[in-house]
């Protein structure tokens, strides 16, 4: 069984000497505080699942508001799974929904693509 060093040991002031090196290396130019990307977690946790992306890829090449009936026949799912997707995406606030009659179209939120570049823009401070 190999012995543990010793403290003042020369291995354990090189390994020591060695990680503060590192650590002032590897200072980030600017800490983003946790406040600053609450408003952004809510859309990354909508978008964290690929049925949920999908669905805004399928929404965003649509170009106009598509009917709910129409999204879930994209999908092998059933209909309260993919309405259950869609809920997540609108609370997110990542799409927009509007009611025609018995109907539910759906589209994009035009403010979701502004608020993940407000996000890139944090990225790049």
């Amino acid at each position: 069984m190999p012995s543990r060093p010793r403290r003042g040991s020369p291995r354990l002031t090189v390994l020591a000497s060695s990680a503060a090196a590192t650590a002032a290396e590897c200072t980030p130019r600017r800490r983003a505080k946790a406040r600053d990307l609450r408003p952004y977690m809510t859309v990354f946790k909508a978008l964290g699942d690929a049925t949920r992306v999908e669905i805004v890829a399928l929404l965003a090449e649509a170009r106009e508001p598509v009917c709910a009936c129409d999204i879930e026949g994209h999908f092998e799912l059933a209909q309260a799974t993919v309405s259950h997707h869609l809920k997540i995406l609108r609370e997110a606030g990542v799409l927009a929904s509007e009611r025609r009659g018995t109907w539910i179209f759906y589209s994009l939120e035009p403010t979701a693509l502004d608020r993940l570049n407000e996000f890139a823009t944090l990225l790049d401070r």
